[in-house]
């Protein structure tokens, strides 16, 4: 990226500026980065870990697979996913408070004797889904936050600062050669004064 400047000290104070506000942010931006990184493992860890529970749930229960033709759909639905706000690492996230069910009332006599194992079990599964997909997106959201840091953060490293740091030497160089050559000409106008003060004086 090239930076535009003048070579002036005004644009060298500018810049310098510039520059320790990059190089003071750059520890806590790489900071949030890392920590947004054990986040996103984290969550997607969790969500492995109920997905895990949800396969095992299944395997355990296969046996009643001939039996759910029976089991009525409608007996048991989700009616509400109650998700509030919370921040990881600067992130708004979706924080899981607890999933709602409705239940449809049924004749325990003409229904068969585990329908009330069959609620509980669809209640298990239903709530084990929504909180792996919590965690997925929450996983996501995380990721996406990660990848700006990471851009941030390389902005930073292997643009920003550099060119700071280009255009600052270029400015004392320029300002450096522009004081020696004042001061040049100042020696030079002082001895072509000297000599003809010597030439007026013989």
């Amino acid at each position: 990226m090239a930076i535009k400047f003048q070579y002036n000290k005004t644009a060298l104070g500018d810049l310098d500026k510039q520059l320790k506000v990059r190089r003071r942010a750059l520890p806590t931006i790489k900071s949030k980065e890392s920590a947004l990184r054990m986040e996103v493992k984290r969550a997607k860890n969790i969500a492995g870990e109920f997905r895990t529970q949800l396969d095992e749930l299944s395997a355990r229960h296969e046996y009643m697979v001939a039996m759910w033709g029976e089991f009525d759909p409608e007996l048991v639905r989700i009616d509400d996913v109650r998700l509030t706000e919370g921040k990881v690492a600067g992130v708004r996230v979706p924080v899981l408070e607890g999933v709602d069910f409705s239940e449809k009332e049924y004749d325990l006599f003409s229904s068969p004797a585990w329908t009330a194992d069959g609620v509980e079990l669809v209640k298990k599964i239903g709530t084990l889904m929504v909180e792996s997909e919590v965690y997925m997106r929450r996983s996501e959201l995380l990721d996406r936050a990660r990848k700006k840091t990471t851009q941030k953060v390389n902005l930073y490293e292997k643009v920003q600062i550099p060119g700071y740091e280009e255009a600052i030497l270029k400015i004392k160089r320029f300002l450096e050669d522009e004081e020696n050559l004042s001061k040049s000409s100042q020696k030079i106008v002082k001895q072509r004064h000297e000599a003809q003060e010597r030439r007026v004086a013989v």
